[in-house]
């Protein structure tokens, strides 16, 4: 389970939100709804250990984060707003050095067969930087797919995606809460027909903007 308590964030002296408190548990996924600068992307950093808040607590597992030190981070994706792909690799490449960072392996076949999935087999072996947006947001999203991890944390996942693409990520998304696993997503976007279990929590309600 991951919880919130109490936290408090503010940006440049203007409070963000405050005293916010929420539970997340196991086939959950928390939609983070909000005007532009509710603090929903410094929220999602704050949950990915990136950041830390004026105020409250994170717990994972009943732990503080700061408590896991990196075996939090081994539980976690955490896709913000920049793709995290080098772009002079390919996709293949790029996922595959995803895997070997994370310490799971991930065979050759393997992971072209996560970019079959992510729509992605004929530009496999092309550099990042030749895609378009859309092709390099689904090299980036194909790591949910082939690094296994129970929560993942998506900041405006479904940018730059056609409405296929789009479902098929909510389709994804959908099955990782079906086998227990944790989502925490910014949308500005409706979300997928797919995806199920959902909380709303809207950030405005708690911002003093």
């Amino acid at each position: 389970m991951l919880s919130v308590s109490r936290l408090s964030a503010e940006r440049a002296d203007r409070p963000l939100f405050t005293d916010l408190s929420f539970a997340l548990n196991a086939g959950q996924c928390l939609h983070l709804r909000g005007a532009n600068g509710a603090g929903k992307t410094s929220l999602l950093k704050m949950l990915a250990g990136l950041s830390t808040a004026q105020a409250g607590e994170i717990t994972w597992q009943g732990k503080a984060l700061a408590a896991w030190g990196d075996d939090y981070y081994a539980a976690l994706h955490y896709l913000g707003h920049k793709d995290g792909l080098k772009d002079l690799l390919s996709p293949l490449a790029n996922l595959k050095l995803a895997a070997d960072v994370s310490g799971q392996a991930l065979s050759e076949a393997s992971a072209l067969k996560t970019l079959a999935q992510a729509g992605l087999i004929r530009q496999s072996d092309l550099a990042v930087r030749t895609l378009s947006q859309g092709q390099k947001k689904r090299a980036a999203l194909a790591k949910l797919l082939a690094i296994s991890r129970p929560l993942w944390l998506l900041d405006e996942p479904f940018v730059a995606l056609d409405q296929a693409a789009q479902n098929q990520l909510g389709e994804w998304i959908a099955q990782h809460t079906r086998c227990g696993g944790m989502v925490i997503l910014t949308s500005h976007q409706a979300l997928p027909d797919a995806i199920q279990n959902i909380i709303e929590l809207d950030l405005s309600q708690d911002s003093a903007a």
